[in-house]
């Protein structure tokens, strides 16, 4: 465990001296604080403030007390018919209520509940506490507890897989974000399983960075940055009674990124990404998978219009394996494939139509339509989905105020 926070830590403070960590996917209805500011909502600057949408975003005072709710539902049908991963559904929906208190304007402390239930189950499929500090100080930012997880670090989907929006919702841990106007950093662990002495079980971590360098100013016609990810999930520890050897994976993702406006009134923009990525197996020679190293190409081409997103994606893998990413594009089956499946050389090609749709502020209903062909299967596959955010704060109060009144 301690070789792997080194080697983390490591990682971050080199970036650190090296805009918004990038993905390749719009996922800005998942994890803004208003879903419904997306750009396919009207101009924010043309939106009518109601009294909650004004509270929810003004500035926070020292001493304010406050309410917030995140409501997910989500339903997503894989039509999947090939070993590496077979079809399967998801449906459900996650409350997180909370009470949220400014101790300083710098210093949030957010506790509440977590509850997700998922449809055609009668029983809840988890009630967890949820616990989050997050001081910020400029552009930086650091978090304690449930850290701002899955698709708030930006990853693209070879490397960190979409669906972990609806199956591992809560990281807990430790996260530093840095955002600012040329670099964007994102530095986190998350512990996934606590090792106590006589525990029958291997502790378990991942973490990774996720960052962006911005090559072009603000006002440039283009906007051209460079990405740099890194993920490690690590199975280990020194007292359990497995005495089983240890696993740890790394996996890398770098390339460039382009937007370039196009400022038309149906077709707006056109943003192109090119990665290349890499697997790596730190186990010491106690290897458990079928390949030690794998590495991968990634292209996306998105074209941003009025009406939806449309985006198509090739993937090229060889011996490609990555433990937090999609299972699609992996050679190693998924707990979803055939038990032992492999597929040393993966070339697949993705559709994808995106829409979100603003119901309010704090609201977004997000459809999308995504077809996958595997050219070493010719095999025609399918996904579709449509997800509900709902994320909102209230102003109770401030309670900084009343203590000093009643002094």
């Amino acid at each position: 465990m301690g070789n792997f926070l080194r080697i983390l830590v490591a990682v971050g403070a080199l970036l650190v001296t090296a805009g918004e960590a990038q993905a390749q996917l719009d996922n800005r209805a998942f994890t803004s604080p208003e879903p419904g500011r997306t750009k396919f909502g009207k101009n924010p600057s043309q939106l009518a403030e109601d009294a909650d949408t004004a509270a929810s975003r003004a500035t926070p005072q020292a001493g304010d007390l406050r309410i917030s709710l995140n409501a997910f539902t989500f339903f997503k049908d894989n039509e999947y018919f090939n070993d590496i991963v077979e079809g399967y559904t998801l449906f459900g929906t996650q409350l997180n209520p909370q009470l949220v208190y400014y101790p300083t304007k710098e210093l949030r402390l957010e506790a509440g509940v977590f509850l997700w239930k998922d449809f055609g189950n009668p029983t809840l499929r988890q009630v967890r506490p949820t616990y989050r500090a997050t001081w910020t100080h400029g552009p930086h930012q650091f978090i304690f507890g449930n850290i701002r997880a899955n698709l708030n670090h930006g990853y693209i989907e070879p490397l960190f897989d979409f669906e972990r929006v609806i199956l591992k919702p809560l990281e807990e841990g430790l996260q530093y974000r840095l955002n600012s106007r040329r670099v964007a950093l994102d530095v986190w662990v998350d512990w996934l399983k606590q090792e106590y002495p006589g525990s029958n079980y291997q502790e378990q971590i991942a973490g990774g960075l996720s960052s962006s360098f911005r090559l072009t100013r603000p006002e440039s016609p283009v906007d051209v940055s460079v990405p740099f990810q890194f993920t490690a999930r690590h199975h280990g520890g020194q007292i359990d009674t497995l005495h089983a050897p240890i696993q740890t994976l790394f996996n890398y993702a770098t390339g460039v990124v382009a937007r370039v406006p196009l400022h038309g009134a149906v077709l707006q923009a056109v943003r192109l990404n090119a990665y290349a990525v890499a697997f790596d197996d730190h186990s010491f020679s106690n290897y458990r998978l079928p390949y030690q190293t794998g590495n991968g190409l990634y292209l996306n081409g998105t074209l941003e219009t009025r009406y939806l997103d449309v985006m198509l994606s090739y993937w090229q893998g060889h011996q490609f394996y990555a433990p937090l990413g999609g299972p699609y594009y992996q050679s190693i089956a998924s707990r979803y494939g055939t038990p032992g499946y492999t597929d040393a050389e993966r070339r697949l090609l993705l559709v994808r139509l995106l829409r979100d749709f603003r119901i309010s502020d704090a609201a977004a209903l997000t459809v999308r339509v995504e077809p996958v062909y595997d050219f070493n299967r010719q095999l025609l596959d399918f996904s579709f989905g449509f997800y509900l955010n709902f994320r909102q704060e209230w102003l109770l109060g401030n309670v900084g105020r009343r203590a000093r009144v009643g002094q």
